[in-house]
């Protein structure tokens, strides 16, 4: 297939490690054409915006953009451009995979868990927020509908039902917040009756912590709201090593965008010493979602045999004395072959 994705190499590390992912996918042969766009910091030098309309335009026309970390500068009265991004294409599915790669540091290696977190409601609602003219009271809101969480939960159990997985744990606060959180996990139990051959779990968020941490093992898909998902999706990627391994995937019905969820790192830009392995992985989703699913599952493969039997190539995060480059063309070699 012929294909073309919008290109956002990103701030500080991002161009690093974008042009060793996009190396990797020229050496799996995908058909696919790059349309390099700006965003960020770079953008707001060169364009004035952060977020400049060719940018967006962009995304909208070819519906799949990969995307560096991008750096969104604190104070000012700057908005998250992840977050705008999100909105403008609502993009409500945030799959975050954490899976245990060989060579790391984590504590586990058994770890293969999928979080669905929903992306456009809930706490992260920009109204609702007020703070007293003493100081002293702030307020904020949490709204979720009946429409986001169903199609969040319908994602959740769509994708599960494609993957071959076996479970679906829907993760909430309804016994303290009986409305907003009630509404979720309601709507998750009515959404649950029509996939009776998917086992549906719910449990109370700070237990779904505590569980993840002792028995990880349990979990196989896990669905939530914009708050919760945020925060058990990094709980996941510290479990398998950090975020240097955590793809992220941003899935709306008219445009998906997929990144590399850690920071732009601007203290090691430039060395040749990022880890492409988070944007890699997302590069590897995307071709999922472009229905070249054997194209990204020998891309992963290829990342577990480089980090499992080439450690003189990998990056020194993960124990190696390679570079980013020479993780990346490791990586490239074994797609080849």
């Amino acid at each position: 297939m012929s294909k073309t994705i919008a290109v956002i190499p990103g701030d500080g590390i991002g161009p690093e490690i974008m042009t060793a992912t996009l190396r990797v996918l020229d050496a799996l042969d995908c058909g696919l054409s790059y349309d390099t766009v700006e965003a960020g910091m770079i953008a707001l030098e060169k364009h004035g915006d952060l977020l400049p309309k060719a940018t967006l335009d962009a995304i909208a026309k070819h519906q799949v953009a990969l995307k560096g970390p991008l750096t969104t500068p604190v104070g000012g009265g700057f908005t998250s451009i992840n977050v705008t991004l999100r909105r403008h294409f609502d993009l409500y599915a945030n799959v975050r995979p954490a899976i245990s790669f060989p060579g790391t540091k984590a504590r586990y290696d058994n770890i293969d868990i999928i979080t669905v977190r929903e992306n456009t409601e809930g706490a992260y609602l920009a109204e609702g927020q007020t703070l007293s003219e003493d100081g002293e009271v702030a307020t904020s809101m949490i709204r979720n509908t009946r429409k986001g969480s169903a199609r969040i939960v319908r994602y959740a159990f769509e994708m599960a039902v494609k993957k071959g997985r076996k479970k679906v744990t829907a993760v909430h606060k309804a016994n303290i917040i009986k409305t907003a959180s009630g509404l979720f996990l309601n709507v998750a139990r009515e959404i649950a009756k029509e996939y009776p051959q998917i086992e549906f779990n719910e449990m109370i968020v700070d237990n779904a912590c505590m569980q993840l941490v002792m028995r990880p093992e349990q979990f196989d898909v896990i669905v939530t709201t914009n708050l919760f998902g945020d925060i058990l999706s990094d709980l996941c990627a510290g479990l398998v090593g950090g975020l240097g391994l955590a793809p992220g995937d941003n899935i709306g019905e008219h445009a998906a965008i997929f990144e590399a969820v850690h920071g732009s790192a601007p203290d090691i830009a430039g060395k040749g010493v990022a880890n492409p392995c988070a944007l890699l992985l997302a590069a590897a989703d995307m071709l999922d979602h472009l229905g070249m699913v054997e194209k990204g599952t020998k891309l992963r493969d290829a990342i577990r045999d480089t980090m499992a039997n080439d450690r003189d190539h990998v990056t020194p995060d993960l124990g190696g004395k390679g570079s980013t480059q020479s993780f990346g063309e490791a990586i490239a070699k074994r797609v080849k072959g």
